[in-house]
């Protein structure tokens, strides 16, 4: 029975991303594990993995404790779970698993999924210089990098962070497009989202569905809702983190408290997706963003910003790209999406064929070719410093 180990920085990325892919090979018969931190606190998790480990670290790449405490633990975990394949996500965890397994006399294989690289064309040059020394150190570590979008793997060929043979591309982590189709969603579930969100029948809603966080930059969604000027159209907000209560303040100084709509965590997200007339996501940087992919499968218009991993999903006209901190060009994409609804719907038609290629199945074969490959021992390992 072959053993997987996944491991990322909180228990969280593993409800969003991963939760369908253990499923699967636990269905196959392999011993599916998982570490993170906050694993302890996470239910969902203990439901989908056959064993779950509570690990102490943080997301800040600059927490020495993370490299003093963190791979000893991740170590002691690996020697004593008799993994075949350690399958790591998230940069600050796949650094620490990385350098624990180097010296290890018959460690597993090591699997690296990058959502997103941390160094990237917007980047600050310094920054960016820190964390491409930071992956072309863990490369030499690294059995299979896997990238979810077409300028990292171009970024990796480049910087020769991995040789091409352990390069992999995969189109992201997986959607269901049985779950995430406009066909799951009832027109009852549609009104009962709208009519919790006191809107009458033709009033535009725009929704944005991110975590909290400043490179998600709601204070743009804000900004272009009140250079917008239109009274009638109502934004809300789904999600969590550090940042609501100043995002929920700015919408108040900005005299739009009745317009914006703080919703926090959401199980509705295709009844809320579908009952809005496009999505906004203004990030300043995304590795393949999920909403985005939620957004197109349920044929709902995107207004994004012009980054990696977006832009090769809005390529083929499947919404508005903008430029990171445009507020004017987010308006005039919103008011073009409510003066236009005939262009909006031509929108989220080719927005369901864009997504076929991300399909939950497909990603879940790609995994178990990787797999499979990474079991058979198909090249002969590098040797680790």
């Amino acid at each position: 029975m072959p053993k997987v180990l996944f491991l990322a920085n909180i228990a969280r990325f593993f409800t969003d991303f991963l939760l369908p892919i253990a499923d699967h090979f636990r269905g196959q018969g392999w011993r599916v594990d998982a570490a993170a931190a906050e694993m302890l606190e996470c239910k969902r998790c203990t439901a989908h993995f056959d064993q779950v480990f509570e690990l102490k670290w943080t997301r800040n790449p600059l927490d020495t404790q993370n490299f003093l405490r963190g791979q000893q633990q991740v170590r002691n975990l690996i020697e004593r779970g008799g993994y075949n394949i350690v399958h790591v996500h998230t940069p600050v965890a796949a650094l620490i698993t990385r350098m624990a397994l180097r010296s290890l006399p018959h460690r597993p294989k090591v699997i690296y999924t990058v959502h997103g690289y941390h160094f990237h064309k917007r980047g600050h040059p310094i920054k960016n210089l820190i964390f491409l020394g930071i992956e072309k150190l863990a490369g030499p570590w690294t059995d299979y990098l896997v990238v979810i979008n077409r300028e990292d793997e171009e970024a990796t060929r480049r910087y020769r962070i991995v040789p091409e043979s352990r390069l992999r591309y995969m189109p992201g982590i997986g959607i269901d497009l049985n779950y995430y189709s406009a066909d799951a969603v009832s027109e009852r579930a549609v009104a009962e989202v709208r009519a919790e969100l006191g809107l009458h029948e033709q009033q535009p809603l725009f929704c944005m569905i991110a975590e909290y966080a400043p490179e998600k930059r709601h204070r743009d969604a804000i900004k272009a809702l009140a250079r917008l000027g239109n009274k009638n159209v109502v934004l809300a907000l789904a999600g969590i983190g550090p940042l609501m209560e100043d995002i929920r303040a700015m919408a108040k100084n900005l005299g739009l408290e009745q317009q914006v709509r703080i919703l926090g965590w959401r199980q509705d997200i295709p009844a809320l997706i579908r009952a809005s007339s496009a999505t906004l996501l203004p990030s300043e940087r995304e590795g393949l963003p999920r909403a985005v992919l939620e957004s197109l499968a349920l044929g709902v218009p995107v207004i994004a910003t012009n980054i990696r991993g977006v832009r090769e999903l809005l390529v083929e006209g499947c919404g508005y790209l903008t430029e990171v901190g445009d507020v004017e060009a987010v308006a005039k994409a919103m008011r073009k999406v409510i003066e236009n609804p005939v262009e909006c719907e031509e929108m989220g038609r080719r927005g369901r064929e864009r997504v076929k290629a991300y399909d939950l199945e497909n990603i879940i074969r790609l995994h178990e070719e990787l797999y499979a490959e990474a079991l058979s021992g198909g090249y002969p390992v590098l040797k680790h410093v």
